[in-house]
């Protein structure tokens, strides 16, 4: 990279994304890829390493106006995440509401989609007219990762029809590849942060049990288990429940 080129500099937390320099920068796509690499590795937390995604998107794809993350929850709810306006946020309820899209086809069939013109586009009879009638015109979608029932995706917004074309899908393919690794990682270390944080107020929750009643950790955990059974409730959040207001749910006390 020469001295003429700005590096990707990374944003401490709560700064927002970092940012990749435009495609017209002089280091060429090549180093922006590296700093995008390099910036990912550093590793920001989950939220911030989405929107850094996204922002090198926007900076080195040609033809995206818009983009975001759509994470798929146990194959039907779909979350979007670090998008850069509300476009993302409407086609994305629609896909959910409507069980049809290329965000859903990106992932289940682990292809790259793209849809030259929303508003003549017949893959989708019942997302197509509807995505165009909230703004969308054109759109690129790459899976990004796949865990279980848990799925991720990378979904690109022109401003017209025909805003991708064959330059787009392949800067759009290495950019994903960088992305795909960044999110698993992030994926995994905040569901590692989600366990320990789980394990942190039950282990409370049994505490509190254990001084209430005198009984073992076993015995608290127990009581803890019949509670979010009878209460339908998650572990974790009879847990909190009674770590926080010394009530057990479903016993009143």
């Amino acid at each position: 990279m020469d001295a003429t080129t700005p590096p990707l500099q990374r944003v401490p937390a709560g700064g927002g994304p970092a940012r990749v320099p435009g495609a017209g920068a002089a280091g060429g796509l090549a180093d922006q890829l590296g700093d995008l690499a390099r910036v990912l590795q550093q590793g920001t937390g989950f939220e911030q390493t989405l929107e850094t995604i996204v922002a090198a998107a926007l900076d080195l794809i040609p033809g995206t106006a818009a983009a975001s993350i759509s994470v798929v929850e146990h194959r039907r709810r779909i979350r979007s995440h670090a998008h850069s306006s509300d476009l993302p946020v409407r086609v994305d309820r629609l896909q959910e509401a409507m069980g049809e899209g290329p965000c859903l086809d990106a992932i289940w069939h682990q292809c790259t989609v793209r849809v030259p013109d929303v508003a003549h586009e017949d893959r989708w009879p019942t997302f197509a007219p509807a995505a165009a009638a909230v703004g969308a015109a054109s759109m690129l979608s790459f899976q990004l990762y796949v865990e279980a029932d848990n799925l991720g995706a990378l979904n690109l917004f022109g401003a017209a029809a025909g805003a991708f074309d064959a330059e787009s899908e392949e800067i759009g393919r290495l950019v994903a590849v960088h992305a795909a690794v960044a999110f698993a990682d992030a994926k995994r270390i905040l569901n590692l942060e989600d366990a320990l944080a789980a394990r942190d107020v039950i282990g409370r929750a049994k505490g509190i049990l254990m001084e209430r009643h005198k009984v073992t950790d076993q015995q608290a955990f127990l009581l803890l288990s019949a509670a979010s059974s009878r209460t339908h409730v998650k572990l974790r959040e009879v847990a909190e429940q009674l770590a926080t207001t010394g009530i057990l749910p479903g016993t009143g006390g």
